[in-house]
């Protein structure tokens, strides 16, 4: 970095640039990556660079950061190109919630709000942990998390932890610990197998047909679609992440478990 803290920073995924705001350290952010709707005004405040796997590399150049925040393997190529043209990259790779945590408490310490961001990531831990307390000792209905339909991908980590701190049980939990997507590619024989109580989906970018889901070949007899517990959960809220899973995605995900029967 030419500065500590830095004072022009890009944000290539959503979760750092929603964690700047919380910290009070937004004013830092010169740049975002166009899928930042958390908090809403940054739509408006901060210029658009960037998408998912793909980055307006000029743009990016022009407005001088010292340091872009950037996220995952998927985006190992940007930040490769970013790093050959002198650029400070800090990429993240954070799966599970442990994982967001230390992101939050990563960002803070590097524009030198470590406090801020100590006291923030404690919050999120000790909300998860009461919730869990509360679910103790009570019966815990298995889960199935779809993140993509074709072909159908299961829950990444955090979403896996979330459900378990929800109260609720991952039916593919090995699964969710794995890196890439690919590796949490299941079939419709291991779903209707694994019997899920509760049907949660998020197509990343893509509006969850839940009638399409009810209708797949054989899918009736699962306890979920039997009774109606198919709920899609949006995915800013729950596959970013950072503090909107922990918040939003976690709420939504608890609403979803306590509902017995659909419109029930």
């Amino acid at each position: 970095m030419r500065r500590f803290p830095p004072e022009r920073i890009v944000c290539l995924t959503e979760e750092t640039v929603e964690t700047l705001y919380l910290l009070g350290e937004d004013r830092r952010i010169v740049g975002v990556s166009g899928y930042a709707v958390r908090p809403p005004q940054v739509r408006r405040e901060k210029p658009q660079v960037s998408a998912f796997t793909s980055a307006d590399l000029p743009k990016i150049l022009a407005l001088e950061p010292d340091l872009v925040l950037a996220f995952s393997d998927l985006q190992a190529e940007i930040v490769a190109s970013l790093a050959r043209a002198g650029v400070a990259v800090h990429l993240f790779n954070q799966r599970d919630v442990e994982g967001c945590l230390a992101m939050i408490r990563t960002v803070g310490a590097l524009v030198g709000a470590a406090e801020r961001a100590e006291a923030l990531a404690q919050s999120y831990a000790a909300h998860l942990a009461e919730a869990a307390a509360e679910n103790a000792g009570r019966v815990r209905p298995k889960v199935y998390f779809e993140e993509w339909d074709e072909p159908m991908i299961s829950g990444i980590g955090w979403v896996s932890d979330l459900i378990g701190y929800a109260g609720g049980q991952d039916v593919f939990p090995d699964l969710s610990r794995a890196q890439a997507a690919k590796d949490r590619i299941v079939t419709a024989e291991q779903v209707i197998a694994a019997a899920p109580d509760v049907i949660l989906a998020s197509w990343c970018g893509k509006r969850v047909n839940v009638e399409r889901i009810r209708a797949r070949p054989g899918w009736h007899a699962i306890p979920a679609v039997a009774s109606g517990r198919i709920h899609e959960i949006k995915s800013p809220l729950i596959l970013q992440p950072g503090p909107a899973a922990l918040t939003d995605g976690f709420a939504a995900i608890r609403a979803a478990l306590a509902v017995r029967q659909s419109g029930g």
